[in-house]
């Protein structure tokens, strides 16, 4: 089937589309089907697909060049994810997660901050994971129990030898000086636990609802930091998602982000660009699903003439690429309210409310096309069904979404 016709903002748009369906064919899919399964049954984690990712700088396309990004529009970013979601959902998921956790360093750290944690990240030498939920506190974030203490007896002298670099690189702390945080709790439903450099982990620093959180960037080899079993999940085996577990975990003053209490709000801004990862990850996984069933619709021979020809299939076909379409629409026209510096919250939660229902649906009615043979391992649809269902759920439930879109609407 033909590629899908995209319209890029620019030059090196066009050209970095045409790299990531280069990668994508030459490096995930020989990788996606025994990768998979190796996470599934051994828990093991592909790291070398971020080391290609990162070599390639797909890892950083939003991010400015000065840090070591590409530079590039949110629009080129999030159809750079999709492409590599038709090919390997977790990976598209990975990167977009990747994406996620150096946002708030991005946006709210100090110059000195973004200078020293960045270029690593970025390049994909380090991996992130974001540690927000937790059993209790989903999306009730306000309710998180993980707290921060402060410790003014001692900075960890681990920290005081990381990548966040030298003393006179930490002034800008937000008044902190030299004084540690001690963190204990645990978070639950992590993306790369057990294999992240850095975890951007939020706890609680005062007893004051969800404006008592603040943002943390803890070292993956920090003392007290360990971890559960990975999750047995319906799918995206190579997503390794793991329980976090924090034991005093110290972590000098240098690596919060923002300020004391600006936890919430950076959380919620990162969701935001973080949700529109995630709708184009979903909408390259109904796209998958879409060429699977199109091209056995052309194929299959049915009283003697191809399964496609029957209205009722036909039809289903193309509501099923109408859904596609839409939710691609839809996603990019929050990406470039985010690219014009306009308010996106709203439209991001539509993309990804409209994007991963797509997902579902179409990856549901792809099986259907292929019937009893759809529902074998043969053929990828049923792995698709299963990862579609997740991405109703994570980053905000579909519910959640249409609660942040009525309060845009109702001014709540």
């Amino acid at each position: 089937m033909a590629p899908v016709q995209r319209l890029m903002p620019t030059e090196i748009g066009e050209e970095l589309i045409e790299l990531t369906r280069d990668i994508c064919a030459k490096e995930l899919a020989p990788r996606v089907d025994e990768a998979e399964r190796r996470a599934r049954d051994n828990g093991e984690f592909p790291r070398e697909v971020f080391d290609i990712l990162g070599r390639a700088g797909l890892l950083s396309l939003p991010q400015p060049e000065e840090y070591g990004g590409a530079g590039q529009p949110y629009e080129v970013y999030l159809q750079v994810i999709e492409e590599i979601a038709s090919v390997w959902m977790s990976a598209a998921v990975g990167t977009s997660v990747h994406s996620l956790t150096a946002y708030p360093i991005l946006t709210f750290g100090t110059p000195q901050q973004r200078t020293a944690l960045l270029p690593d990240i970025l390049d994909g030498t380090r991996i992130g994971a974001y540690a927000l939920s937790e059993q209790g506190a989903g999306s009730d974030i306000g309710s998180m129990t993980t707290r921060a203490t402060r410790d003014t007896e001692s900075a960890s002298e681990s920290d005081s030898e990381s990548d966040t670099g030298s003393t006179s690189e930490r002034e800008g702390d937000g008044g902190a000086g030299g004084e540690g945080y001690r963190i204990t709790g645990r978070k639950a439903w992590i993306s790369h636990a057990g294999h992240a450099d850095y975890y951007t982990t939020f706890a609680r620093t005062a007893d004051s609802g969800g404006r008592g959180l603040s943002c943390f960037i803890v070292p993956g080899d920090a003392k007290g930091l360990s971890f559960g079993q990975p999750e047995r999940t319906m799918g995206l085996h190579a997503d390794i998602v793991r329980e976090v577990m924090y034991d005093q975990v110290e972590v000098s003053a240098d690596r919060r982000i923002g300020a004391e209490g600006q936890g919430m709000a950076i959380a919620l801004a990162a969701l935001d660009a973080g949700r529109l990862g995630i709708s184009a990850a979903a909408t390259g996984l109904a796209q998958a699903a879409l060429n699977v069933a199109s091209a056995y619709a052309r194929e299959r021979q049915q009283f003697g003439r191809a399964i496609g020809e029957f209205q009722g299939l036909a039809f289903l076909l193309a509501d099923m690429q109408a859904a596609v379409s839409s939710a691609r629409a839809t996603y990019l026209y929050a990406a470039r309210l985010k690219d014009a510096g306009r308010p996106f919250g709203a439209e991001a939660a539509a993309a990804k409310l409209i994007a991963t229902d797509a997902a579902m649906r179409v990856t549901t009615d792809a099986v259907q096309v292929l019937g009893g043979a759809g529902y074998t391992s043969d053929f990828p649809l049923e792995r698709y069904m299963r990862e579609a269902k997740v991405t109703q759920i994570f980053e905000g439930t579909n519910q959640i979404q249409r609660l942040v879109i009525s309060r845009h609407l109702l001014g709540g």
